[in-house]
């Protein structure tokens, strides 16, 4: 399975790492190499990592504790104390080391070194009060994401998945509406 990463912030690609989450929860990090291909797949974070099991259930841990406090965010309600526990603790882990290079920036670190700036990703985004954080508007989708649009006018978390569905359903439906019409006139005049 490909990776999304359209919530602009790691921590919160981390969490739309579950899909729909109300209705029928796909978790496409079923396992501990999962993990792994996010974490190449990511380009914030360093390129090769190894996740044993206790690193693995951390970072899942971690993924359900952003979530919570996000959604805690775009609902405007007090964060959870114990997923702010999760995400502080985690925090204070060892940090990636980064090196500047003509090349350009190169990060480098175990997986628990990704999951701290993670952690230290998500506290900067739920703390700051002018991050716009939303919930894709497409019915089934619960991915958290960072509007840094124009006038905070986003509506879904990627426009590739959930912004073309939501317009070919709307397209369907006006063709549908439309082909009633011509059949209700048609029979009219016959």
């Amino acid at each position: 399975m490909d990776f999304a990463f359209v919530s602009g912030n790691p921590a919160l690609d981390l969490a739309g790492t579950v899909l729909s989450r109300r209705d029928e929860p796909i978790d496409v990090l079923a396992a501990p190499t999962d993990l792994e291909r996010w974490v190449t797949a990511c380009d914030e974070l360093p390129d090769r990592v190894t996740a044993d099991v206790a690193t693995f259930e951390s970072a899942l841990s971690l993924r359900e504790a952003i979530y919570r406090l996000a959604l805690g965010r775009v609902l405007d309600r007090p964060f959870d104390p114990s997923s702010l526990e999760i995400v502080n603790h985690t925090a204070g882990g060892p940090v990636p080391t980064i090196r500047l290079s003509d090349a350009g920036l190169r990060m480098s670190g175990d997986l628990r070194a990704v999951l701290s700036h993670i952690a230290r990703s998500g506290i900067a985004v739920l703390a700051d009060p002018d991050a716009c954080l939303k919930e894709c508007g497409r019915v089934g989708c619960t991915r958290i994401f960072l509007d840094r649009s124009r006038g905070a006018r986003r509506t879904w978390c990627g426009m590739d998945g959930c912004g073309n569905r939501v317009k070919a359903a709307a397209y369907r439906a006006r063709r549908r509406a439309s082909a009633t019409t011509e059949d209700r006139e048609t029979a009219r005049t016959t």
